[in-house]
C-alpha cells in the first residue's frame, strides 16, 4: 500500500501504492500515518508524499466507507485527520508531490504539507465535499484559508469546485507545476535547497509559521465530527454517495 523511497540529504518519499486510485482506507491510512511519523524517527531530513502517475489519491475509499455504521466511519475518518496531524505537525518539512487527479481527502492531504508540486496538464484538484452532500470541516477550511485565503477559499469550498493545475496554482493551492514525471524531482529539489539553511533557525521558524495549521487539526470541536456524520448519513447525501459508488463500480 506504501512504496518509501530514499533521496539524497536524507529525503524520503512516502508513495500511496494502492491501485487503482490510491483511495484511503483504515488500512492505508494506518499505515500512512505511521510513515510520516517515523521518518524523522529514522533520520530523515525531509519528506515527499506522492501517488501514481495520473493520480495522486482519488480520497477516501467511500465504497468502503458506505458499509459502516456510525461508530466505525467515527473511527475511519479520525484516522484520516490523524494522517493530518502528522504533516501538520512533523517534525521535519514535507511536500505533496501531486502526481495527477487530487480531489477530496486527496487534495485535503497536499494542504497538511509544507509546500505543493503538481503536474501539469489535464488533471483535477479541490475540495468537492459539497457536490456529494458533506461538509467540510473547519479544520479542512483552515488549511486552504491560510494557502489560497479567505474569499478564494469560501468561494472554491462552497461550490465544491474542481479546478486545473493552471488555476490552482494561479490561486496558490499549489506552489508549482511540473510535467508528470518532474513532480517528484520537483518536490526533491524544493526539499533539498530548504534543507542547506541553517538547521535549527529553519525548523525553528517552521515551527513558528505552522502552529496556527497544528492547532486547527488538533482541536476536536473543529473537527465538526458529530456535524459531519450527521450530514453523512441523511438521505440526500446517502443518495449521491450511493449514486457515486454505483458510477465506480461500472468503471470498473
Amino acid at each position: 500500500m506504501l512504496s518509501l523511497h530514499q533521496h539524497a540529504r536524507d529525503i524520503v518519499e512516502i508513495q500511496l501504492a494502492r491501485p487503482p486510485v490510491n483511495a484511503l482506507n483504515p488500512d492505508l491510512l494506518a499505515r500512512l500515518e505511521a510513515a510520516i511519523r517515523e521518518a524523522p524517527e529514522k533520520g530523515a531530513a525531509g519528506i515527499v508524499l506522492s501517488g501514481a502517475p495520473g493520480m495522486f489519491s482519488a480520497g477516501l475509499d467511500v465504497p468502503h466507507l458506505m458499509q459502516l455504521d456510525r461508530d466505525a466511519l467515527e473511527q475511519a475518518w479520525r484516522g484520516f485527520f490523524r494522517v493530518c496531524q502528522a504533516l501538520a505537525s512533523s517534525p521535519v518539512p514535507s511536500v505533496a508531490a501531486i502526481t495527477g487527479h487530487s480531489p477530496a481527502g486527496g487534495a485535503v492531504l497536499s494542504l497538511f504539507c509544507d509546500y505543493r508540486v503538481m503536474a501539469e496538464g489535464g488533471f483535477k484538484i479541490g475540495l468537492n465535499e459539497v457536490q456529494v452532500g458533506l461538509i467540510v470541516p473547519d479544520c479542512i477550511q483552515h488549511a486552504l484559508r491560510r494557502v489560497v485565503g479567505t474569499y478564494p477559499a469560501e468561494r472554491l469550498m462552497v461550490a465544491g469546485a474542481m479546478i486545473s493545475p493552471d488555476e490552482a496554482a494561479r490561486l496558490g493551492m499549489v506552489d508549482e507545476l511540473a510535467a508528470v514525471d518532474a513532480v517528484v524531482p520537483r518536490a526533491v529539489a524544493w526539499l533539498d535547497a530548504l534543507l542547506t539553511l541553517p538547521r535549527s533557525a529553519m525548523l525553528a521558524t517552521r515551527s513558528l509559521a505552522r502552529a496556527d495549521l497544528v492547532a486547527a487539526v488538533d482541536d476536536p470541536e473543529r473537527l465538526d465530527l458529530g456535524q459531519f456524520i450527521d450530514a453523512w448519513f441523511r438521505e440526500e447525501t446517502q443518495g449521491v454517495l450511493g449514486a457515486l459508488v454505483a458510477r465506480l463500480k461500472g468503471g470498473r
